[in-house]
């Protein structure tokens, strides 16, 4: 493989670098909202409240949006558009973004009424009736309408991206960051009389970028050309297939949330400042994860899609064999760097003000566990949209349960031995479990039957 890339290479990986060179500017604002974080509320009780408070409306982003609904909607779309046209592949989007609408508005509405019962249920004990319970309820109700916005946003951002028109949904998170960091600021002055105040900002923050990437995306379609609102739902045949996919994707998707909800439940459970100290390393374990990973996997899942919808197996297969060298490639340097310096990089990256040594020592634990699975987490990115691509997600469905039965199993043995920690060791040992089993599977799709006995 060439390492100076032409033609397809070429413009595959400049698509590619337009989604990782957003997302970079992204994470950038994403540490410097960490870092005014971890200046401004440290890792303490209030911090922990406001981090679940944020975690549960992105576990329900990643079940309901982005990976699952990208992998049934992004081939669907493209093999629609290939085949039928612009104005029925918009059509199509029309109607799953009426659907999708609909449901977050019920979602929204249960949510906001059974807020309490529902933190109970994700973290017993923690939304207990004392006064750090009713702080934690009252954040996530605020922080819970993102969850509505973020998911027409993945629809949005989806059309785009079957256009090869990458740099608004890539650069969406970059007003997330910013937002909390104005709301954060803004009510920083008033911590020494009212120490709640700046993760009340917090939380406004992330309600406000909500609104402010949903207003982005629609905007972005005009210099598209195209046009995309809210229609009546109907199963005509691209719903239906649209619908099939999703069903597995989204049980898939749910595995992972088990997963998440485990960590959450049981680093809850952990002496004060565990949920912190998790949110803090994984803000430098999602580094590579986004800018190589997420920017691989967006610019492929259309690619491929299209690719095989013309009969272009040859070309699918080339650019998936790309994908998967250069994100080999580019991962290795942050897997080095988390494995042998994590403590460097936490301290660097975090250690001021109300982040104290204590905190310092378990994120550096905890990056470098999740450093073991890192090669695992981004590859799958190249591995995963193959089988997306062909309308197969039940294949990562099933190899994604068995990465969670390990994962899950792993996390409730080493919590107790490692700490938080020991909630990263998992899910390391899950994603390679996850990472391997595809691998085979693919191999074995890509063998030529045998026709020695025909």
């Amino acid at each position: 493989m060439k390492l100076q890339p032409s033609g397809a290479a070429a413009k595959f990986l400049a698509r590619a670098g337009t989604v990782s060179g957003f997302t970079m500017l992204s994470r950038v604002t994403g540490l410097v909202r960490d870092v005014i974080l971890a200046w401004v509320i440290g890792a303490g009780p209030l911090a922990d409240a406001f981090f679940l408070a944020l975690r549960i409306p992105n576990h329900f982003r990643a079940l309901f949006a982005e990976g699952a609904f990208n992998a049934a909607f992004v081939p669907t779309y493209a093999a629609t558009l290939e085949r039928d046209g612009l104005d029925r592949a918009q059509a199509f989007a029309a109607r799953v973004l009426g659907a999708l609408l609909a449901v977050q508005i019920l979602l929204l509405v249960l949510a906001e009424i059974g807020m309490r019962p529902l933190l109970e249920l994700i973290t017993p004990g923690f939304a207990a009736g004392d006064a750090l319970g009713d702080l934690t309820v009252t954040l996530t109700r605020i922080t819970f309408p993102y969850l509505a916005c973020v998911t027409l946003v993945t629809v949005y951002g989806a059309v785009l991206n079957a256009h090869h028109r990458y740099a608004a949904a890539a650069g969406a998170s970059i007003l997330f960051n910013v937002a909390i960091v104005v709301c954060v600021l803004a009510a920083a002055p008033l911590k020494a009389s009212h120490p709640e105040a700046p993760v009340h900002g917090a939380a406004i923050g992330v309600a406000l970028a909500g609104f402010a990437e949903l207003a982005l995306l629609v905007w972005a379609l005009r210099p598209a050309g195209l046009r995309l609102a809210p229609a009546r739902p109907t199963l005509d045949g691209e719903v239906v297939t649209f619908l099939k996919r999703l069903g597995p994707a989204t049980v898939g998707s749910g595995a992972a949330q088990i997963a998440m909800f485990v960590d959450t439940m049981l680093a809850a459970a952990l002496p004060v400042g565990a949920v912190s100290a998790m949110y803090y390393a994984d803000r430098l374990y999602q580094l590579p994860i986004g800018v190589i990973a997420i920017a691989v996997g967006t610019v492929l899942l259309p690619e491929l899609s299209r690719r095989l919808a013309a009969g272009d197996e040859t070309g699918a297969r080339r650019a998936q064999n790309r994908a998967f060298f250069w994100s080999a490639l580019l991962t290795a340097p942050f897997v080095l760097a988390f494995l042998l310096v994590p403590d460097l990089l936490v301290r660097l990256a975090f250690a001021r003000g109300a982040f104290d040594e204590t905190a310092a020592l378990r994120a550096a634990a905890t990056l470098r566990a999740y450093g073991i699975g890192l090669f695992a987490i981004v590859l799958l990115r190249s591995v995963v949209p193959g089988f997306h691509a062909r309308g197969d997600t039940r294949t990562p469905m099933w190899t994604a349960f068995a990465g969670i039965a390990v994962n899950v199993a792993l996390k409730i043995v080493l919590t107790d031995r490692f700490d938080v920690a020991g909630l990263a060791w998992a899910t390391s040992a899950g994603a390679w479990v996850n990472f391997l089993l595809l691998v085979v599977l693919d191999r074995r799709a890509r063998r030529p039957p045998d026709r020695g006995n025909a």
